[in-house]
């Protein structure tokens, strides 16, 4: 565990987490954390979480500022702008700051969407056994967690235009496994109602947890044919926080009256 940041002129870089009950929340969250450590040796990579596990954001900042660190670009491991990103990420760092003076905090923006997200679904279905050549016969299920935030339900159904155009899927449809309509089984059956004769469905949510449980549950219902694994620790998805942060600190630098005001992505 490093305990001094590599270069004290670079910001620390505090992935912020949902967090689960489910302990296979955590160990993805981490190794993903690791894969980045290894692509960007430079940084100081910490994790902080919403709920359920620890350390805290509060607790991760607090430490970091403790150690001396007085700038922290803070990433939500999030693929969509949605209420954590608008709302809980934003107030739980202006608190926690308010309460450290002497640390400024600049928040970096969503994953999503992103070419690099859609590599790392594709790389998942052919670990799940999707062949090259297969895309022209197969339709995909795009499985999200879900939200009440039209904005995000609207960024789901463009990414699955976007990458039904791109990688020649016969059809790509969204699905969330709360919050909005369709579910997962009943876009899988839609599928199969059309004609389509290759289901895949394809979580598009990092970690395993209950939601993504219940994306596989409605796979399985249905009959898809394949199931990918969730995101996790995908290569493309330590590219992408990378550039995350590299975008985040250059904003940062363009508008460094900003100070120690979060800004929200």
């Amino acid at each position: 565990m490093r305990t001094l940041p590599l270069h004290p002129g670079r910001p620390a870089l505090l992935v912020v987490a949902h967090g689960s009950r489910d302990p296979r929340h955590a160990a993805t969250v981490a190794a993903l954390c690791e894969r980045l450590r290894e692509r960007r040796p430079d940084l100081r990579v910490e994790v902080g979480h919403l709920d359920f596990n620890a350390p805290s954001v509060p607790q991760a900042l607090t430490r970091l500022h403790a150690e001396g660190v007085r700038r922290v670009v803070a990433l939500p491991l999030l693929l969509t702008r949605a209420f954590h990103a608008k709302a809980d990420i934003p107030a739980v760092l202006r608190e926690t700051v308010a309460r450290l003076p002497r640390l400024s905090v600049h928040q970096a923006a969503v994953l999503g969407p992103d070419r690099l997200l859609t590599a790392a679904l594709e790389r998942r279905l052919y670990e799940a056994g999707l062949r090259p050549g297969d895309e022209r016969s197969t339709g995909v299920v795009l499985a999200s967690a879900g939200s009440s935030d039209p904005e995000a339900i609207a960024v789901i159904a463009d990414v699955a235009r976007e990458w039904r155009r791109t990688a020649g899927w016969c059809a790509v449809r969204p699905a969330f496994a709360s919050a909005s309509l369709p579910r997962t089984a009943d876009a899988v059956r839609q599928l199969r109602a059309e004609g389509v004769r290759r289901v895949a469905v394809a979580p598009y949510v990092i970690a395993p947890g209950f939601l993504p449980d219940r994306i596989a549950a409605g796979a399985r219902e249905a009959g898809a044919d394949l199931l990918a694994p969730v995101l996790g620790d995908a290569p493309e998805l330590a590219r992408l926080m990378a550039r995350r942060y590299d975008e985040a600190l250059a904003e940062w630098s363009r508008w460094p009256a900003a100070g120690r005001v979060p800004v929200s992505a």
